[in-house]
């Protein structure tokens, strides 16, 4: 367990001194956020402010990871290299996205048919190799059984897993890229969701298949690969995401940029499926699914009707539009998220006691 506590210590610590080192870094190179014209007004302010602070916590969750072995002895499992894999591939594909709009001057960053082939490249590989490896007890990083609290129903198989695992990637990657619209709102809400699969995993950890001999009751069971590397993992990413935001918050000092939203939503991808968590992901992440939503709604209204719903979608500018402070909103959102995450922890936890 001291892995978990260490993990999420030192990725506080990293991203609390390393994310000014890196907005000095970015502002002498003149990478600055580049703000459309078409969006609200009051974001013109934050023109030049540096981006790609996503970054600082990719870093300092890998480090921390790996620090955190270092100290306990602890050897590195597969599902937790998968999910830093994951991570780190998605914001590699973010950083070029970034860094073609920032260096080459280009607003819209990569070619949409260039993005969607990076991330899935990056899904792609990380949903086949989740279904190698397999431990002494048979359980893969993986399963191609469909997942809520736990697996249920029929195989789906693995060529159908892999379309699930992408769609689950690139909607919750999407997501997270789609909330990242006003300082900290994104950062914030991600923190929440990552303490709750630290929790999920430990939980798992402590009634796991593979302590059934120890357990009260052996039906109540988890049956995942590593759920306690994976509590490490998501420790880790909380403690990151945690600092980044001293730095984040309004008024921001760093925007995390496409490279940290697409990597914090390829982790969240990531860790439900290697949680057995899949559908429970849409629920503890409840705010990044809202505002997608929002947008879903928004494009389908007019296409279909030629109307608009809200003022300006995602959700967040549809308030700001009517007035609301953008701190206001970052605070009734982070409440909104709260409420997600302790319901789908709640449910989390009544699907276990509705086995014993």
């Amino acid at each position: 367990m001291n892995q978990i506590l260490f993990a999420g210590v030192i990725g506080l610590f990293l991203t609390l001194i390393g994310t000014p080192l890196l907005i000095k870094l970015l502002a002498r190179k003149g990478y600055g956020q580049y703000i459309r014209d078409d969006g609200p007004k009051e974001h013109h302010s934050k023109r030049g402010t540096p981006t790609m602070g996503g970054i600082a916590f990719i870093l300092a969750t890998i480090i921390a990871y790996f620090l955190s072995k270092v100290i306990t002895g602890k050897p590195p499992t597969f599902s937790g290299l998968l999910v830093l894999g994951l991570m780190a591939g998605m914001g590699l594909v973010g950083f070029l996205d970034d860094y073609i709009k920032i260096v080459k001057r280009r607003s819209l960053g990569l070619r949409a048919k260039a993005k969607m082939a990076g991330q899935l490249i990056v899904g792609i590989g990380f949903a086949v190799l989740a279904l190698q490896f397999a431990d002494n007890h048979g359980n893969t990083p993986a399963s191609t059984r469909l997942s809520f609290v736990e697996d249920f129903g029929w195989t789906i198989g693995p060529v159908l897993f892999v379309v699930w695992a992408l769609f689950m990637i690139l909607a919750m990657s999407n997501g997270v890229n789609l909330t990242d619209g006003l300082d900290g709102l994104a950062t914030g809400a991600a923190t929440m969701v990552f303490g709750a699969y630290t929790f999920i995993g430990v939980w798992q950890f402590q009634e796991s298949c593979a302590n059934a001999q120890t357990l009260t009751n052996p039906a109540a069971c988890y049956e995942v690969r590593d759920p306690l590397d994976l509590a490490v993992v998501a420790s880790a990413l909380m403690g990151a995401c945690f600092g980044f935001l001293w730095w984040n918050t309004s008024p921001a000092k760093i925007f995390m940029g496409d490279t940290g939203s697409l990597a914090l939503g390829g982790a969240l991808a990531g860790l439900a499926i290697c949680s057995r968590t899949e559908l429970l992901v849409a629920l503890l992440g409840g705010l990044f699914v809202l505002i997608t939503m929002s947008v879903v709604i928004q494009v389908g209204s007019f296409r279909l009707t030629g109307r608009r719903v809200f003022r300006m979608a995602p959700l967040q500018h549809h308030f700001e539009l009517k007035g609301w402070s953008e701190v206001l909103i970052v605070v009734r959102f982070w409440i909104i998220q709260g409420m997600c995450v302790i319901v789908g922890l709640g449910l989390f936890y009544a699907g276990w006691a509705a086995k014993k």
